[in-house]
């Protein structure tokens, strides 16, 4: 009896240890690092303030992907999950903001996306966008609105920008002024490091 309660102690401390390692970045190209490396993109560079600042080990998974909105990200974070992440950042909604995309639907969809990584036993932290004004101050408003609308309802951490301090400053952009380069993404890490350290 003793040996099988053992082995139920063993086995439940190993599908412990395996949810309480690995952060998941879901997102779009800002995720992903377009135009940088993926050891520059803020993701990896937040793995290693983890691993540096905090002495622990822990795993990252960048599943950011150019171009993706709200729509496919549900898809994505069910592959994701068979990864048993313990913490899903969320950034997502940019491209569907910029794109002028109907955003009850858009909120809809993020909703599904929190509700299943919830349901996984996931902490979920969502990380706000802004839009240019030039897509008109209701839509803009708007857009700024879905990100507190899910903070509220879900309970949620939430950095209001992601791109705090970077998006219009040329020295941190690529030529595009979209993307960040290796200092925007270093800026963006820092960030995001300092805003979740206390969930790790």
């Amino acid at each position: 009896m003793k040996k099988f309660i053992l082995i139920v102690f063993l086995f439940n401390l190993s599908v412990l240890s395996a949810m309480s390692n690995t952060i998941l970045f879901l997102g779009d190209s800002l995720t992903e690092g377009l135009g940088v490396s993926k050891e520059d993109a803020f993701p990896k560079l937040v793995e290693t303030l983890i691993q540096t600042e905090l002495k622990k080990s822990i795993i990252v998974i960048n599943g950011g992907v150019s171009g993706s909105t709200t729509s496919d990200g549900l898809a994505r974070l069910k592959w994701y999950l068979k990864k048993k992440p313990y913490l899903v950042f969320l950034a997502l909604g940019t491209n569907d903001g910029l794109r002028g995309l109907d955003l009850a639907q858009s909120q809809e969809n993020l909703e599904e996306i929190i509700s299943h990584a919830q349901a996984s036993h996931a902490k979920v932290i969502l990380a706000g966008m802004l839009i240019p004004p030039n897509y008109g101050p209701e839509y803009s408003e708007q857009f700024k609105k879905m990100y507190q609308n899910l903070q509220i309802k879900y309970k949620l951490r939430s950095m209001p920008f992601l791109l705090d301090g970077v998006a219009g400053i040329k020295e941190f952009n690529q030529k595009d002024g979209i993307h960040p380069n290796e200092k925007g993404h270093k800026h963006i890490a820092e960030n995001v490091f300092e805003f979740i350290k206390e969930d790790i």
